[in-house]
């Protein structure tokens, strides 16, 4: 696989609650000059982003990291961050929701989002590292009926990230409109390959230029 064909798939990622604009910046030149498949950043940046590198493909969250905002905070955060500027929207989901079996809300809260969001990506984090079997198999079920494009595994920020064997459950059980998306924990090239390899149309990491290019790595 080479270099190009990985960082095609990355989500070139900046989340860090200290990031000033000059490490913003870096990342979209970076994206930029590396053809990943977009930044994601976080949404007070968007605007600028946006007159600064018209053409690039912005990704951002909201819900971000724990996800227990309303859903009508969600909206809200999605309305703005599509007004600003961004392409892509990565949504966290109620864990408590989760873990209480009310996926039906669940649901409902992702057709809501995207609802409001259109024909943009709409990918919905559901933080494997929380969550039992059945609880990521219900919520493969509600990424699909909810209309999501993508199930991602992780925000980077909860006790563990990524991991193969998530990866092989969405497999089965997604329906055939649903992308998966990796993130937190992919740091070296063969996690890259690995995940691509297993099926993940995108990977989240702020590591992927760095590891294949030989720069610094400043995993988020």
């Amino acid at each position: 696989m080479t270099n190009s064909e990985i960082l095609s798939r990355i989500d070139h990622t900046q989340l860090k609650a200290v990031a000033k604009w000059e490490d913003i910046e870096k990342l979209c030149r970076e994206a930029v000059e590396y053809k990943t498949a977009s930044v994601c950043i976080p949404p007070s940046y968007i605007s600028r982003v946006r007159k600064a590198f018209p053409d690039l493909n912005i990704c951002t969250v909201i819900g971000f990291p724990l996800g227990y905002s309303t859903t009508a905070a969600k909206i809200t955060e999605a309305e703005t961050a599509i007004a600003d500027g961004a392409d892509e929207i990565d949504t966290v989901i109620n864990i408590g929701d989760a873990k209480n079996g009310d996926f039906e809300k669940i649901t409902k809260e992702i057709s809501a989002i995207k609802s409001v969001i259109g024909d943009r990506i709409l990918k919905v984090i559901i933080e494997t590292c929380y969550l039992d079997e059945e609880e990521k198999i219900n919520l493969c079920e509600c990424v699909t009926i909810g209309g999501a494009d993508y199930i991602k595994t992780s925000t980077g920020f909860g006790t563990g990230g990524a991991v193969l064997s998530d990866i092989e459950l969405f497999k089965k059980h997604i329906g055939g409109n649903v992308k998966i998306k990796a993130a937190g924990g992919v740091r070296t090239r063969d996690d890259l390959e690995a995940f691509i390899n297993a099926g993940c149309d995108r990977i989240g990491t702020s590591g992927a230029v760095a590891i294949l290019t030989g720069g610094e790595n400043n995993a988020y």
